[in-house]
């Protein structure tokens, strides 16, 4: 191999596969590699599963990053402290730098008792499911009649239009800490969900809280216009579910039977000024919702065990960056030593946990790329050996999947598809893709219809 820049890309969402494409077009060697077996991240597995357009659109975009000859893809391997390769492992194998771009693998969770009855579950495993990323494709998740959110986002959204349209349950409420001011959903995703709207109910809880919104001066009636400005475009509905918002409301602790959630408590809140901005206080007052499901649908976090430094969800950054991008830092930092990383960064949800969707992934995947360009620019350059790198993977003993594999895994299932009559066909499983690609012993089912 020449003599050029060698870089590690950890991760191949958004933010990775753009961000690679940013350093393969400026003639860095790049080596692409990612847990699941299929590119595409969250643009994969966490856009919901109907917007089969949005989702084909960035598939071939990613495809045509594949196919770039100073990109290499290595699919169906981890790296972190407890993965298949470690980062310092990465670096023996003779990196320059090395990108993490891997996303937002860590679950937040608030510590409330009961987070460990049958029914509680975080989003991000929801929507994954649903989105049959394995192994959470193979999961059973108990979705009672009556299933609580809790969050206010374009997730809560997306898992209520989930509950609404595919399971039809009987109700499903969102629990919002803040009030119908400060809802975060946009309007789009709104329209999916909202001809099951309880609209009397939703007039008693702003009723109920006008009085609190307005101590702070927030306008009740510009709050209500502003969720139902979804209206006018409200997809029929599909299902008799009634939606309803518990606003002013805070999660306190699950309660359950026999290892199943039966109850939700949570405290009523109340609106406070704190310098200039808009906070919810606990009130002390408390009271059950009957519910049989709860999903925290309230971020994500980076994931503790992958080898860098973490604080407040977040993998530290160095906040005096040698290689800013619009003034942010994309350098990994300790902060035990007082010292950056050397050679490591950080892009998309791995520098800022659950910020955004695809077009900010895309965005800061760039961006950070564009700081490790400043960086190999100051680094002369060594190259790499890529046998060296394939012979450390063999060792490994596992099937690991490369872009003219996932090349031919999208022809099986778009074959599949056509057969079946289908917009999309997945195999469920991680083993029945590897067979597909002739990588393991074929295993007999296939997956049921999405």
């Amino acid at each position: 191999m020449s003599r050029k820049h060698w870089v590690a890309v950890v991760g191949a969402g958004p933010a990775g596969l753009f961000g690679a494409r940013e350093l393969a077009s400026q003639d860095v060697q790049v080596i692409l590699f990612n847990r699941d077996i299929k590119p595409g991240g969250l643009a994969e597995y966490g856009i919901y599963p109907a917007k089969h357009s949005m989702k084909e659109a960035l598939r071939r975009q990613f495809r045509q990053i594949l196919a770039h000859p100073n990109m290499t893809y290595y699919g169906n391997l981890t790296i972190g402290s407890q993965g298949d390769l470690s980062l310092d492992d990465l670096r023996t194998m003779g990196f320059q730098a090395i990108l993490v771009t891997a996303g937002a693998q860590g679950t937040k969770w608030l510590g409330l008792p009961g987070e460990n009855l049958i029914g509680v579950y975080h989003a991000k495993d929801v929507v994954y499911y649903y989105n049959q990323l394995p192994p959470y494709s193979q999961k059973e998740f108990r979705f009672g009649k009556r299933c609580a959110i809790v969050g206010a986002g374009n997730v809560m959204a997306d898992i209520a239009r989930y509950l609404i349209r595919e399971q039809k349950v009987e109700e499903v409420i969102a629990v919002v800490r803040r009030g119908p001011a400060e809802v975060k959903f946009d309007k789009k995703e709104m329209e999916h969900i909202i001809a099951n709207l309880d609209l009397s109910a939703l007039d008693a809880e702003i009723a109920r809280v006008s009085p609190l919104m307005q101590a702070v001066g927030q306008d009740p009636r510009t709050a209500r216009a502003s969720i139902l400005q979804a209206l006018p475009k409200a997809d029929p509905p599909t299902s008799h579910t009634r939606f309803r918002f518990e606003f002013l409301s805070s999660p306190v602790q699950m309660l359950g039977e026999n290892g199943l959630l039966a109850h939700l408590e949570i405290e009523d809140t109340t609106l406070v000024l704190q310098g200039g901005e808009t906070k919810a206080k606990g009130t002390g007052h408390k009271r059950l919702l009957d519910v049989e499901t709860v999903i925290f649908a309230i971020g994500d976090k980076v994931d503790d065990s992958f080898g860098l430094p973490v604080e407040w969800n977040e993998f530290v950054k160095n906040p005096n960056p040698a290689f800013p991008v619009d003034g942010l830092s994309y350098e990994a930092f300790d902060p035990r030593t007082g010292q950056p990383i050397q050679g490591v960064f950080v892009g998309g949800w791995s520098r800022k946990a659950s910020d955004g969707l695809v077009g900010y992934a895309r965005k800061d995947g760039i961006n950070a790329a564009q700081a490790v360009l400043q960086y190999l620019r100051v680094s002369p350059p060594k190259g790499g050996d890529l046998a060296e790198v394939e012979k450390r993977i063999k060792t490994l003993h596992k099937a690991v999947v490369t872009k003219e594999d996932i090349q031919r895994l999208e022809a099986i299932e778009a074959a599949e598809a056509q057969k079946r009559g289908l917009e999309e066909f997945k195999f469920a499983t991680n083993e029945e893709m590897l067979a597909a690609m002739g990588l393991v012993v074929p295993v007999a089912r296939l997956a049921s219809p999405h």
